[in-house]
């Protein structure tokens, strides 16, 4: 796999993912259309020579990229009109999904990859279709005070996405992550989240990426092995969908990485919660 010169701040998994939705767009029968990921891609140089474990990995962005599509939607026609994505990367969700009149949301990330990307979607005259603010901020640092002075209102309900993200952060990182946003979520707000456990990250097809993301800096360093009793500590219900069952859903074959021949105990969790 061969990159030349991505930007400061713009990880390879980011254009990754965003070469995931490039690809799915092209398709006829795609499960969402992302006409910025392109130009994202091109602006932050296109990785080639995918290996096999990033193409099984790609088929696992295009599930996920729908299933929290179909969260938030969910989210917002119960009434929601505050949206938090944290470790937001090269999200174009602001500007793809239908978003009621009045929806604010929030993208929180490190100031290089907010200015990429800000640059990059000003030079295609893209438009947001919610009143979009951008929070620079590390997860390891102090990001609720940041998203607060940005203009958050901890005393609305909140959709909240964390994707893609827990899993490269340590235990007590992720930990820190979980309850800060918890103590902002007022009664009614949703959470969509996905992690891992370590029966995902220890398979042994998975360890030339692991081996790969360690060797950028970007090692995964944390699992959840119960996600609801995670989440219930911090006043979530959560109700899990499998990777296999959500493929289905969606008319999609079931990635190899889930099958349950092949994944025994591995899991990749993607959570919806509610707080009462």
């Amino acid at each position: 796999m061969t990159v030349t010169g991505l930007p400061t701040g713009v990880s390879r998994t980011a254009v990754l993912i965003a070469q995931a939705r490039e690809a799915e767009t092209a398709r006829p029968s795609g499960l969402f259309k992302d006409p910025l990921a392109r130009p994202l891609v091109e602006a932050a140089g296109r990785i080639s020579g995918v290996s096999e474990a990033g193409r099984r990995a790609a088929e696992h962005f295009v599930l996920r990229t729908r299933y929290f599509d179909d969260r938030l939607g969910e989210a917002v026609r119960t009434g929601l009109r505050q949206v938090v994505l944290l470790a937001a990367g090269l999200d174009t969700r602001a500007y793809r999904l239908d978003w009621p009149a009045g929806t604010r949301l929030f993208e929180v990330d490190l100031p290089d990859l907010i200015a990429f990307k800000d640059r990059v979607l000003a030079e295609h005259d893209a438009r947001a279709r919610c009143e979009r603010t951008a929070v620079a901020a590390d997860l390891r640092d102090d990001w609720p005070a940041s998203l607060v002075s940005a203009g958050f209102d901890p005393e609305r309900p909140t959709a909240w996405l964390v994707e893609g993200v827990l899993m490269y952060l340590t235990p007590e990182d992720g930990a820190a992550v979980l309850k800060r946003l918890s103590e902002l979520s007022a009664p009614g707000s949703r959470l969509s989240v996905e992690h891992v456990n370590q029966a995902y990250a220890d398979q042994p097809k998975m360890r030339p990426a692991m081996n790969k993301l360690a060797a950028t800096q970007a090692a995964w360093l944390s699992s959840v092995e119960d996600p609801e009793q995670w989440l219930a500590a911090h006043g979530w219900r959560a109700e899990i969908t499998h990777q296999a069952d959500l493929a289905v859903s969606l008319g999609r074959p079931v990635p190899a990485m889930a099958h349950p021949a092949v994944a025994g105990s591995a899991r990749i969790w993607l959570v919806d919660a509610t707080r009462d």
